[in-house]
């Protein structure tokens, strides 16, 4: 019942929530093609949420935290068991994860004191540019996969000679990790009160 209540982008960014473990247990089990089918299924929710919240209204407070956080779900999802599965360096995945968690954390405290959380349209196409490097790399992977055992074909050599996917996943990693700066940046008050807040709690009072 309470997901029939949700507004129509709500509903979309849960969807998008519950397809991240099916994903996850698709590339566990290499299952590649099924993975690339439910990823483009859940890249499509993110997609169309943001659509309809601009056009036909729907956005709320909840939903403005959700979406966001939905992303990287999913994103950090698939970057951890390409991390696993030895597709991504690790080094790349915890620079990833580790820079949406600190972002994560930031909103959620500028939202639980009602203060304004900056963004920029940089920082926008992060996201943006994540989604589109598993796309092709689930591409790659099945690419590779169906060719497993046979002659090699010129575009799949070259890809690895050259070491394209490495270089791809290289750009996206410091790509997320600037936008990551852009962030603290324009919301360092935010971080400032954050960093406070928690000296607060943790620091004995007899040691201040």
């Amino acid at each position: 019942m309470k997901l029939v209540c949700m507004s129509k982008p709500n509903q979309l960014t849960t969807l998008r929530i519950l397809l991240t473990p099916v994903l996850a247990l698709a590339l566990l089990y290499e299952e590649s093609f099924w993975a690339l089918g439910i990823f483009v299924a859940a890249a499509l929710t993110d997609w169309y949420d943001g659509y309809v919240a601009r056009n036909f209204g729907g956005a709320t407070r909840t939903g403005k935290y959700l979406d966001p956080l939905a992303d990287k779900l999913l994103v950090m999802t698939a970057f951890g068991i390409f991390a696993y599965l030895e597709y991504v360096p690790v080094w790349m995945f915890w620079a990833i994860a580790l820079r949406d968690i600190l972002i994560t954390a930031l909103r959620a405290y500028a939202m639980s004191a009602d203060k304004q959380f900056e963004t920029s349209s940089v920082a926008k196409w992060k996201t943006a540019t994540q989604m589109l490097s598993i796309f092709l790399l689930l591409i790659w992977i099945i690419a590779s996969q169906s060719y497993a055992g046979e002659k090699t074909p010129f575009v799949i050599q070259e890809i690895q000679d050259w070491n394209l996917v490495w270089s791809m996943l290289l750009l996206v990693t410091l790509y997320t990790l600037y936008t990551g700066v852009l962030y603290l940046l324009d919301n360092r008050r935010h971080l400032k009160s954050l960093a406070m807040a928690f000296y607060r709690v943790f620091v004995p009072t007899n040691v201040r």
